[in-house]
């Protein structure tokens, strides 16, 4: 049975940045990903912020994370964890690809986008309700479109549509947006960008696809009603913990609490990313968050 040094679960740019420092560390290292290397970050059409880089796109800057983390020797898994037990002073990582036993874990799964939670949303989901423009704007050239949301990730997708759709409507429930203001700038001047401020999304309604949204104003609970072809959700992420909840101490918001020196409340367990309770999430703030686990990880093995 193979026992691992850190088994560190969630390939997106935390837990490879986390990789390629245990590598170069010459810690025996698997990263466990159940879905695709890069996580979020390789959905992303277009990063403008990643030290070193002018632009590039979020699956290619995946690809090289990953090629980086495996040739300082970290292996990968395809696997799904559902638990991770403490055992002595080793860790059981339960996966629907069998166990795996590590002396350390980082915990890097990442988040998942959140539902809006309205009457239509989960009957349309892939019949005109989407969470990712970057994987379905195509399917909307000539349309009209929704985006749900006023942060960072609902205006750069928004964005992202205008290449596709004839029209995108922002609907946001404050009168502000929460998005970095060069970013704010850019939609406010573009002509294919309508925006419904102090709104919400009432329901989302269609026959076989998406026909239309019913919005209300927060202010005046006037009701009125946009027809669209499809609707963008991005109303902010929910944090995958669930398989280390028992074993962590989690914010108000879902998210890990870290000590000073980056570790969890159990010993041998730290986490990274998206997962952890920070001012920013964002690439450049996960990269950081991954070296630090990292050398957390090696500074604790050193001492043990």
């Amino acid at each position: 049975m193979n026992i691992y040094d850190v088994a560190i679960v969630g390939g997106g740019p935390a837990g490879m940045t986390a990789a390629i420092y245990t590598g170069r560390a010459m810690l025996m290292t698997v990263i466990i990903e159940k879905g695709v290397a890069g996580g979020l970050m390789a959905l992303t059409d277009k990063l403008e912020n990643v030290p070193g880089f002018d632009s590039i796109g979020g699956g290619e800057l995946s690809e090289l994370m990953l090629k980086q983390a495996t040739k300082f020797g970290a292996g990968l898994m395809m696997a799904d964890v559902s638990k991770v037990e403490k055992k002595g002073d080793l860790f059981l990582l339960h996966t629907d690809n069998g166990e795996v036993t590590a002396r350390t874990v980082i915990w890097a799964a990442g988040s998942s986008p959140r539902k809006v939670g309205v009457p239509g949303e989960m009957e349309y989901i892939g019949r005109g309700v989407s969470y990712c423009a970057v994987c379905d704007a195509a399917f909307y050239r000539d349309l009209r479109v929704a985006v749900i949301g006023g942060g960072d990730s609902s205006l750069k997708e928004a964005l992202y549509l205008t290449r596709f759709a004839s029209e995108v409507v922002i609907i946001h429930r404050r009168n502000e947006f929460r998005a970095e203001k060069i970013i704010q700038d850019e939609v406010r001047k573009h002509p294919k960008i309508k925006l419904i401020l102090e709104s919400v999304v009432e329901k989302i309604t269609g026959k076989d696809f998406v026909e239309s949204v019913t919005v209300k104003n927060v202010k005046s609970g006037a009701l009125s009603e946009h027809p669209v072809d499809g609707v963008f959700v991005f109303v902010g992420y929910t944090p995958h913990v669930e398989a280390v909840k028992e074993l962590v101490t989690l914010s108000p918001t879902g998210r890990i609490l870290l000590k000073p020196d980056g570790a969890t409340g159990t010993p041998g367990l730290f986490a990274a990313g998206d997962v952890v309770e920070k001012l920013v999430y964002q690439v450049a703030t996960a990269i950081g968050c991954g070296a630090s686990s990292a050398t957390a990880v090696e500074h604790y093995l050193a001492g043990h």
